[in-house]
């Protein structure tokens, strides 16, 4: 019945709204608000994109109260950008109603209010009573056109225009002020010729210039792994004389060979009470069995 409820009050707000055909708002619920106790906060319960208003509270419970007692049962939200309530719906209950009565309701909210006003929610009980298996269900829309730019069907949208950016032609670059150009062109040619000659190189210069490079590379390499030859042979003899220098702690003459192994004669202690074992009757009918039946084993051969 709840289920029913609350689907019928998203079609009829769905049904009457009136929006760009291609873009069209979407419509969806929270779940119960009221499932952790009377009291919930708005920002754990509804979603949070753009354009987003509550179009409907959905709402159930059940009264227990005396018959001659007179209940006020508030469903409500605070206003969140000012004072009072933003919806406040309220059930009263007279003496003479029964306790343990449920009611469903659906109530629909006219305009739709933006996501931003809704504050805290409540179920506030007022008299001698209280409430049971409360249910409370937003219904919400979310319009995507909230932000005209989201698509370019959307009332209000404008062409976006890209930013030109404007250059300041004083500040670009002069040649004419630059003190490194002789715009006069007063320059000796032949000198910047003979310094041409004096760079080019032949071919047979750059080819000796190469291989005295690599002659003096080879040298540089000899002399490093030289260097590192002599430095593993130095630390192998470092390496030998530590050992020997602890070999040489350990063994210490004055104590090693100055020690005393103690001798004498170690005298048998065991004594036999009976010098002569009686004979094994057991062993001796086992040894006279396995005889027997190899006798019989030879026999059988001949047979």
């Amino acid at each position: 019945m709840f289920k029913k409820l609350l689907l019928s009050v998203v079609l009829v707000c769905w049904a009457c709204s009136s929006y760009s055909e291609s873009i069209t708002p979407y419509y969806g619920y929270t779940p119960n608000a009221a499932a952790n106790g009377h009291q919930w906060s708005m920002g754990s319960i509804l979603p949070t994109p753009p354009g987003l208003d509550i179009n409907a509270v959905i709402y159930n419970y059940t009264i227990q109260k005396e018959v001659d007692d007179s209940v006020k049962v508030h469903v409500q939200n605070e206003n969140a950008t000012g004072t009072g309530y933003t919806f406040r719906e309220t059930d009263e209950w007279k003496p003479g109603s029964l306790g343990g009565t449920e009611i469903n309701k659906a109530v629909p909210v006219i305009p739709n209010i933006p996501r931003t006003a809704w504050g805290n929610g409540s179920i506030e009980v007022e008299g001698n009573g209280r409430v049971e298996d409360a249910n409370v269900i937003y219904s919400y829309r979310v319009d995507p056109c909230f932000d005209p730019q989201y698509d370019p069907n959307c009332p209000g949208y404008k062409t976006p225009t890209p930013d030109i950016y404007e250059v300041d032609l004083t500040t670009l670059y002069d040649v004419t002020t630059d003190e490194n150009i002789d715009l006069d062109r007063n320059v000796d040619v032949s000198k910047l010729e003979d310094d041409e000659d004096e760079d080019k190189k032949t071919e047979e210069e750059l080819k000796e210039e190469e291989e005295e490079e690599e002659e003096e590379r080879e040298i540089r390499l000899e002399e490093a792994l030289a260097e590192v030859g002599r430095s593993a042979i130095f630390a192998e003899a470092l390496a030998q004389s530590q050992v020997l220098q602890s070999v040489n702690a350990a063994t210490n003459l004055n104590s090693y060979y100055s020690t005393t192994i103690p001798g004498g004669v170690y005298k048998e202690n065991v004594v036999l009470s009976d010098k002569q074992l009686p004979e094994n009757k057991s062993g001796l009918r086992n040894g006279l069995a396995q005889q027997l039946l190899h006798n019989q084993m030879i026999d059988m051969q001949y047979k």
